[in-house]
């Protein structure tokens, strides 16, 4: 139910990612740490001062950083690379395709930094494409949590998964509001049933998603609500159900709206359960420097245009 999901306080899901990386090490002596000189940014210092031996600085040096997590991959190591996004992607697709995917590594690409949320540091940091260039390589899962604590949850849960991970968080202080502990690669959380539309969304805009809903609710508008953390694997059955029920969907991303999770889910209702949707994300742009908030307002990636969107598609049933 949505009164389930309150936020109880601000913290970066990298803030997350850092406190997940230091229990799976504590759990499992194969964890290890990899850094392209941005430890404080990616908050990889406690797993570093827990396990110096387990931890390796690569510094500015992201191709490089790709090899050796492979190789540390191939003698049975789990290796978890972490720098910016746009660093862990764009930079490096050709070692990760090749290094990693081709031959099924058992690597998790760690990238905080996504999307405009990274704020200040301008367009040439906020990558929006990395969803869609992940998820189309071959075995790679795709994961993209909402707060700390699903972070924390995914962080910890991808050490059990076999074969290449892609997981991607963000900077700045975000509503903490799932539970925590609670995380299955590849199952969506249902977090409200409704019967008039289906709001289906990933990463920060889980949030906006969330007080979308509850303006709908307060109108009478019934709504469906689908927490997709991981949008490879896809939850098909989720959303399909979600669709079934409502007949018709509106996605949410911090991302490109071209190759992201919109397009996963268009393509899978195309195939199966054809119904009108609406998509939320970054429309064919690239971002600035700004503010997080009001980065995402300009952008209309916000609760007024998943509210937008959620009357739009209605109309069109």
């Amino acid at each position: 139910m949505l009164s389930d999901y309150i936020a109880k306080d601000k913290k970066s899901t990298r803030d997350g990612f850092g406190a997940g990386l230091l229990e799976v090490g504590q759990k499992n002596d194969k964890v290890v740490g990899l850094c392209a000189d941005l430890i404080g940014s990616l908050k990889m210092n406690a797993f570093m001062d827990a396990f110096p031996e387990r931890f390796f600085q690569m510094g500015i040096a992201e191709a490089n950083m790709m090899g050796v997590a492979a190789g540390l991959a191939t003698s049975g190591q789990i290796p978890y690379t972490g720098t910016f996004a746009n660093f862990s992607t764009g930079r490096v697709f050709d070692q990760i395709r090749q290094s990693i995917a081709y031959s099924h590594k058992n690597v998790k690409i760690c990238a905080s930094h996504a999307g405009v949320t990274l704020g200040e540091d301008g367009a040439t940091h906020q990558i929006m494409e990395d969803v869609g260039m992940m998820k189309m390589l071959p075995g790679m899962a795709v994961i993209n949590p909402c707060d700390y604590n699903q972070t924390k949850a995914a962080t910890i849960a991808i050490a059990e998964y076999d074969g290449p991970v892609y997981l991607r968080f963000g900077r700045p202080g975000w509503p903490v509001f799932m539970p925590e502990g609670e995380f299955s690669i590849g199952k969506a959380v249902h977090m409200n049933e409704g019967k008039d539309v289906s709001i289906i969304a990933t990463g920060h805009l889980m949030w906006y998603a969330v007080e979308a809903a509850n303006v709908l609710e307060s109108e009478g508008i019934s709504v469906d609500l689908i927490n997709i953390h991981t949008i490879k694997p896809l939850d098909a059955t989720a959303i399909l159900a979600s669709a079934a029920r409502t007949g018709c969907v509106v996605t949410a991303e911090e991302h490109q709206i071209l190759g992201g999770l919109g397009g996963s889910v268009a393509q899978l209702l195309a195939a199966n359960n054809p119904c009108p949707i609406e998509f939320v994300g970054m429309d064919d742009s690239f971002g600035e420097s700004g503010k997080p908030d009001q980065l995402l307002a300009k952008y209309n990636m916000d609760t007024a245009t998943i509210l937008a969107k959620a009357r739009a598609v209605m109309a069109k049933k």
